[in-house]
């Protein structure tokens, strides 16, 4: 039989072994879910390449807002080599914020290859927010920047194609996996980046829809709709069909449900449902996704579709892609 003493003994070493047993629990948690720092994330699969030229600021102790500047990519649905709309002009949008709350942005702007840097320049050079059209293209020459056609022969070619029936059909994901012949839609590069100080800057750029009405602007250079940074809580991008993002100011939501306590997944499925809850008929039809990071480095999305992907880019890996969850499988 156990004395009293030897059953003291025994417990104290229980108790122990169950301290110890729960400190390594939360030591793997913790692991699980802490993200080093520097971080950038961005949408869909070619945002592996995106990432590699914020990256290259990052990994040098550079600033969050320099690496989401320095986003390059090319890709038919956002940029250079972006879609025309219906009468062959091909519109660029793009929206900047940096830790501070400053932002700029452009919309419809043409003839300039990088809007991102025009944005930027709105936001530090300018006491606006936002320029449009000809005065955005007029302020871009201004500042130095090169005026060039963007209507690239290959999409030039596609563009005199869907003009033999002038039909607009959106195609959902169809970002991923383009190929000669697809009838391309629209997608964007959204971004969002937490450099070594711990500061958090996002950047939203696309061509937006093939074949759109011209003048037609979606969400992605709409501060609060295709991105919203807030340096204490995080920040939050959005793709898919813009006007649905807009009406619910998606990725301000997104970034105050993070402030209330959600996880970024559980911020972007809150957001998503929304959209679901407003206009059930018309998401079944419709890709939108959001995806976010947190202070802490925590990132998650979540989209009406099935489909969305992003890229992850830190110290341990430059070329992470993970398969976003989704409503609808």
């Amino acid at each position: 039989m156990y004395n009293r003493r030897k059953f003291i003994k025994i417990s104290a070493a229980g108790a122990s072994l169950a301290a110890l047993s729960n400190s390594a629990i939360a030591k793997s948690i913790s692991s699980i879910t802490d993200t080093s720092l520097p971080i950038v994330i961005s949408t869909w699969d070619f945002g592996i390449i995106a990432n590699k030229g914020a990256w290259k600021v990052l990994s040098t102790g550079g600033r969050a807002l320099d690496a989401i500047e320095a986003e390059d990519i090319t890709n038919h649905t956002v940029g250079r080599t972006g879609l025309p709309d219906r009468d062959g002009h091909v519109t660029l949008d793009s929206c900047i914020m940096d830790e501070f709350g400053n932002c700029g942005s452009v919309a419809a702007m043409e003839n300039i290859a990088h809007p991102i840097s025009v944005a930027r320049l709105v936001m530090e050079k300018t006491p606006h927010v936002m320029l449009v059209g000809e005065g955005a293209t007029q302020f871009a020459v201004e500042q130095g920047m090169k005026k060039e056609k963007l209507l690239t022969p290959e999409s030039e070619k596609i563009w005199k194609e869907w003009l033999k029936t002038a039909k607009y059909s959106p195609v959902m994901n169809i970002e991923n996996g383009q190929k000669p012949g697809d009838k391309y839609n629209h997608d964007t590069i959204g971004m969002l980046a937490i450099d070594a100080k711990g500061n958090i800057s996002g950047g939203c750029t696309t061509s937006g829809m093939a074949f759109k009405l011209h003048g037609r602007v979606g969400d992605s250079p709409i501060i609060g709709a295709g991105l919203y940074v807030d340096n204490e809580v995080g920040g939050a991008t959005s793709t898919g069909v813009g006007e649905e993002v807009i009406r619910n100011v998606g990725s301000f939501l997104v970034v105050e449900l993070m402030r209330q306590g959600l996880s970024p997944e559980d911020a972007c499925k809150e957001a998503v449902h929304r959209i679901l809850k407003k206009k059930p008929e018309i998401a079944k039809k419709i890709q939108v996704g959001f995806l976010a990071i947190n202070k802490k480095g925590e990132y998650g999305a979540y989209a009406i579709q099935s489909g969305f992907s992003f890229a992850v880019c830190n110290a341990q890996q430059q070329d992470l892609l993970i398969k976003g969850k989704s409503y609808y499988s």
